[in-house]
């Protein structure tokens, strides 16, 4: 197993009813999915609704995580930024507040040329003595990590994996620990020997996303029994899962604007998938 997990849930963010973070729904949430086939989380990311945190808010989630992670479970940190003094400050406040890894999204909407990545993943790493995981998602951040510049990146002092949500660049690269970045391709990662998966679906089917690791020879049956689900809780991350929270009991499906909640069809939808797949469904 690799040092951070084979599945890793990137963990939702729960508010209450006046849009603060909901802690007591959180904990409840981390030891669901630790108690559900998860190896660790990844808190603070894209499903973590990060980008409508404040600082204080985000690092407040970073400590409770620590603080109540179970024994023998992973805690990674997103702290990254489009400016890179400020992915500097969050990496090292992480760092100190004693996480296992980073996670360190590409600088979106400014799209730096590779030089300008290079020096930007140089500081961070400066910053942290603890492993470093890229995340290369262009859906999100309009610019594409190639695999070339991924294996220079890879030369970096404590760049140790690169979290590709990118499906049509999704290939080992040397110096590197792969992780799927999106749940369809989980099955895919694991097969080509890669790390694992950072995973959403996890939050609810984190048994069955489990199995593949554990049952290799029927991992292909289990990934195409679970492709519903996916696109059940995929649509617009993070928006379904936090539905499917809710329908478990675990939290509400509040989201920050300019997020909205699931309509009804979708949470039809969900609660279809969850009940084909034997999922409790709370009343």
């Amino acid at each position: 197993m690799p040092p951070l997990g084979t599945l890793l849930t990137a963990i939702i963010t729960p508010f209450d009813e006046s849009g603060n973070i909901d802690e007591a729904a959180y904990v409840r949430v981390l030891r669901h999915v630790c108690e559900h086939g998860s190896d660790g989380v990844v808190v603070a990311g894209s499903t973590g609704e990060a980008s409508t945190l404040s600082d204080a808010e985000h690092l407040r989630l970073v400590e409770l995580t620590v603080g109540e992670i179970p024994p023998g479970k992973t805690v990674t940190a997103g702290t990254g930024s489009n400016d890179t003094r400020h992915a500097v400050e969050m990496t090292e406040k992480a760092t100190a507040l004693g996480v296992d890894a980073i996670l360190s999204v590409t600088p979106y909407y400014n799209r730096p040329e590779p030089r300008g990545l290079i020096a930007h993943y140089e500081q961070v790493s400066a910053a942290t003595d603890k492993p470093i995981l890229l995340y290369n998602i262009p859906t999100r951040t309009a610019l594409d990590i190639p695999n070339d510049l991924l294996a220079r990146l890879a030369q970096i002092e404590n760049i140790s994996g690169v979290k590709q949500a990118n499906d049509d660049a999704l290939a080992p690269v040397d110096g590197l620990e792969l992780y799927a970045g999106n749940d369809t391709t989980f099955a895919r990662v694991l097969d080509m020997g890669g790390a694992g998966g950072i995973c959403v679906a996890s939050h609810v089917a984190g048994d069955e996303m489990r199995r593949m690791v554990d049952e290799p020879a029927r991992r292909a049956e289990i990934d195409a029994g679970l492709q519903d689900l996916y696109e059940a809780t995929g649509w617009h991350n993070p928006i379904p899962i936090k539905k499917a929270c809710e329908l478990l009991g675990l939290c509400s499906g509040r989201l920050r604007l300019p997020l909205v909640e699931a309509d009804e069809e979708r949470a039809t939808i969900l609660r279809t998938a969850l009940t084909n797949h034997d999922i409790p469904v709370a009343a």
